[in-house]
């Protein structure tokens, strides 16, 4: 065994504790920590990419014990890439928590962001759906303390909207998962596959119950319509660092749609073939409307920006609808994107309310080095709205190359077109609210002086500006390089969509001889 493979999931679990209880009072030394551990993070990430690439699927058994009886992570190309993803934005989010000071303003910050790593790398590589739903859980408890950092009534409602909801989405989570194991017997994901497989169409009704109560609690973290109300008032209210953090949050229940029912519940199996497609795409569609028509309609920057992530949900919830090999290509590359683009547009607008008495979009005083956070926020705004040359434009483009289908291909084209012009309405008339008209707005001498102005007047650091930028590298470097990252994103669906390697990765070769009708009869995925 790759015993590498637990170390996105120790590390951070490790780590937390000892920065929670050590060092809350040593801010300085909770930072050193916290930032070696998350470099530490990046590299063994870095390294679980660069394993994954030769195609196989490497499992870790936990104990040694073998599934579907003991626990076990597995690592492929796409919970490589998610790991990946995940350690990039965590260093990026966290030197602009540092250089900003906004860690310092509780004494959990650095603990509750180590856990919150934990919840999020386990979701991606364990192997089992009960201990996804651990790792949520996990996701909740830190997402819930980093959401109330510094305090504030209306944080404080926006926090308890947000644990209400998701642990709601908890319990139908144990309801479905109750549901499996009587049906099935078993609750890993490899050895359900199986199982279903087995169970004849006329037969699987309880199977199908379970494959929408799922589907449901997916739907709630990935933020789709029609539950999708709680994001914008959380991401608006949290404090921005974490609101960037958080833009990993909703691709979990992306990741999780695309794993569960593709391997257990996807094309091919006679029980549940078509289920989630079924209501995926039209609410999809209408997610992308509900983020478009917000942006319109913001009237503060914050949830501008919390709307346009609920826009780019849907955009990518409609290429994972497809179930094919090449939506399932277009919604990783977008999905990489949306995920720096929508982290970027909140590191910014952090450094542009903080020398502004709000977040309101009405013309104000220009604040000092006006016109280098006005670039920032174009550059972010028109990657997030789909224009060239950033990445957008190409991840877009993709999702509608790949639904061309007859069924389709006017609702898809017509709800990311229009979504993405009201999206670019919205954004355009909020940069110039906030950076072109603030310039005619002079400052009364007097306020010069006001306390409440003085933050106009300070200057951003380099280090406080360096994450915004690095975002937007890597905006432009998916841009460039679009030709390679779309071929590993191609050998990435393949493999997700080759259901028989993975269930003989999971299982072991005895396991699976000794059911050889259940495994050999398994039927091949593929395009709808």
């Amino acid at each position: 065994m790759m015993h590498w493979i637990i170390v996105p999931v120790l590390l951070p679990a490790l780590l937390a504790p000892i920065l929670g209880f050590i060092m809350r009072y040593d801010i300085t030394l909770a930072r050193v920590f916290s930032t070696v551990g998350t470099v530490v993070l990046l590299a063994v990430a870095l390294g679980l990419a660069v394993a994954a690439a030769d195609g196989q699927t490497h499992v870790y058994r936990l104990g040694d014990w073998p599934a579907p009886f003991g626990i076990v992570l597995v690592l492929d190309r796409l919970s490589a890439l998610m790991v990946l993803l995940t350690a990039s934005l965590a260093l990026i989010v966290l030197v602009h928590a540092i250089a900003t000071g906004w860690d310092a303003r509780g004494r959990h910050f650095h603990a509750l962001f180590q856990f919150q790593l934990m919840g999020i790398c386990g979701a991606f590589l364990t192997g089992d759906a009960f201990n996804l739903f651990v790792f949520f859980e996990v996701l909740l408890i830190a997402s819930y303390g980093l959401m109330i950092h510094a305090g504030g009534r209306g944080r404080l409602r926006a926090g308890v909207q947000y644990v209400v909801m998701n642990l709601a989405g908890s319990t139908l989570f144990l309801f479905a998962l109750g549901t499996l194991y009587a049906s099935t017997g078993t609750l890993n994901i490899a050895d359900m596959a199986v199982r279903i497989a087995e169970i004849p169409a006329e037969e699987a009704a309880l199977v199908r119950v379970a494959a929408v109560l799922l589907m449901i609690v997916f739907a709630v973290k990935a933020a789709l319509f029609p539950v999708q109300f709680w994001l914008p008032a959380t991401y608006a209210n949290a404090p921005a660092p974490v609101a960037a953090l958080f833009a990993i949050m909703t691709k979990v229940g992306a990741y999780a749609i695309l794993r569960v029912h593709t391997i257990s519940f996807g094309p091919g199996m006679p029980g549940t073939e078509g289920l989630a497609d079924t209501w995926l795409f039209p609410a999809a569609i209408v997610t992308i409307a509900v983020g478009a028509f917000g942006v319109l309609g913001a009237r503060r920057l914050m949830p501008l920006i919390a709307f346009s992530v609920v826009g780019s949900m849907g955009t990518l919830l409609v290429a994972v609808a497809d179930f094919t090999p090449d939506a399932t290509t277009a919604a990783l590359y977008y999905m990489v994107h949306s995920t720096f683009a929508g982290a970027c547009l909140f590191l910014v607008a952090d450094l542009v309310i903080s020398r502004r008495p709000s977040d309101r979009l009405t013309p104000m005083p220009a604040t000092v080095q006006n016109g280098l956070f006005a670039s920032l926020f174009f550059a972010a705004a028109i990657a997030m709205a789909g224009m060239p040359p950033l990445s957008g434009f190409l991840g877009k483009l993709l999702v509608l190359d790949a639904l061309r289908e007859p069924g389709s291909i006017i609702w898809v084209w017509t709800a990311i077109l229009a979504g993405s012009f009201l999206t670019i309405v919205g954004f355009a008339r909020a940069g110039s609210l906030l950076f072109w008209r603030s310039t005619a707005i002079p400052l009364p001498i007097p306020m010069q002086h006001d306390p409440r102005t003085t933050g106009q007047f300070t200057r951003a650091t380099p280090m406080q500006v360096a994450p915004s930028i690095a975002a937007i590298g890597v905006l432009a470097a998916l841009s460039v390089f679009a030709g390679p990252i779309t071929g590993y994103l191609e050998d990435t669906s393949e493999q997700l969509f080759d259901r028989e390697s993975y269930i003989a990765a999971v299982l072991q070769p005895e396991e699976v001889e000794a059911q050889p009708e259940s495994a050999e009869d398994l039927p091949a995925v593929e395009g709808n």
